[in-house]
């Protein structure tokens, strides 16, 4: 291992704790103030709050982690020209890519870190964070069993679902159950599928059977469908529901095909599936495209401007990544393809702006 290659990885490592700790205390400070009113709400402690925020630390530190190994290399060559350290390198016969080697190692250490990160650690925080949101601050009870059917419970009634797709905001298999003040059941409505619409939900295919005070006996009525007054909205069920982030790759893959062998479309996961492969190699992309910037032959607009260039091309990255999705939760890109596209054309620009810096 060169001198060169120890300074540049020292240094990276060194800028990536410093932007990860400042962002991460940024963005717990912003969600703090957004949330606090709600803890404060409902009646709970300080203590169950940070509790709650921490929990989301590591969710939040998977999901800036590409930007802080983009940052760090931008902030360390910058300040390496500044100091006209990379012409004097470049005088002495280094290369480009001598350069670039320490950087793209970190960048496959980062890619791996947040894979196993994402897949031993996330899982189980966002899960607790999610269930301190949804029972104890929204204060709705709620149980999901391991076949991921959904029992909630609102006063004197029960929704239960079998599966919900939170991509087109629509549950299959919904049964509510309306009980008396002595808990007998006076009407049960069994429905198809249900999809929210304006501020209710909307049942199709329905068998409503509804208890008669004076003999006890049912009136069942088939219906195309009804309104349903229940106070349950989309962003409830997907913290109801449990998430891609809360399941690793094999949970994920194993409700995968369960979904498609009971007949249901499973697209949306399908698609998380292949990016809890695909995100972590942002690490390796971003590495690359920021060595790319910051090493480009025109240096006079010095170190902001890289970093503006930087987390600009980040920004179009998260665009392009979100679009390509969405298109795959749409069902119109295959999943493999909306998934990895992203990466594969910001990866080809990094190589084309490394090939420019060299």
């Amino acid at each position: 291992m060169t001198i060169i290659y120890q300074y540049v990885s020292r240094e990276m490592i060194k800028s990536m704790l410093i932007v990860l700790v400042v962002v991460v205390s940024i963005y717990v400070l912003i969600d703090f103030f957004e949330k606090i009113d709600k803890f404060m709400d409902a009646g709970l402690p300080f203590s169950k709050a940070a509790i709650f925020f921490g929990f989301n630390v590591p969710f939040i530190i998977a999901q800036i982690l590409p930007v802080c190994v983009l940052l760090s290399v931008l902030i360390v060559f910058g300040l390496m020209g500044r100091q006209n350290e990379i012409l004097a390198l470049k005088s002495s016969g280094v290369s480009v890519y001598a350069l670039v080697r320490p950087v793209f190692t970190i960048g496959v250490a980062s890619t791996i870190l947040l894979f196993f990160f994402t897949e031993w650690v996330v899982p189980i925080t966002s899960a607790k964070a999610n269930r301190i949101w949804l029972q104890e601050v929204k204060q709705k009870s709620a149980v999901i069993s391991k076949e991921k059917n959904i029992w909630i419970r609102e006063d004197r009634e029960i929704l239960y679902i079998r599966y919900y797709n939170s991509a087109h905001e629509a549950m299959y298999g919904v049964t509510l159950y309306n009980f008396d003040e002595d808990f007998g059941l006076a009407q049960r409505i069994d429905a198809k599928r249900g999809v929210f619409q304006g501020k209710r939900w909307m049942l199709y295919n329905v068998m409503e059977q509804e208890r008669k005070p004076e003999t006890g006996t049912y009136d069942v009525h088939f219906l195309p469908a009804r309104y349903i007054e229940f106070n349950l909205l989309p962003n409830d069920l997907k913290t109801v529901v449990k998430t891609s982030e809360e399941m690793n790759f094999k949970e994920l893959l194993a409700y995968v095909r369960k979904v498609e062998s009971e007949g249901y479309d499973a697209t949306l996961y399908r698609v998380d599936l292949h990016a809890k492969i695909a995100f972590p190699f942002i690490c390796i992309i971003l590495s690359v495209v920021g060595s790319g910037v910051a090493l480009r032959k025109r240096m006079k607009e010095g170190m902001p401007a890289s970093i503006a260039y930087g987390l600009g091309l980040v920004f179009l990255y998260w665009i392009f990544y979100s679009f390509c999705i969405s298109l795959g939760y749409a069902g119109m890109m295959p999943p493999v393809a909306a998934a990895w596209a992203a990466n594969l054309i910001f990866f080809c620009l990094g190589i084309i702006l490394l090939l420019n810096a060299e």
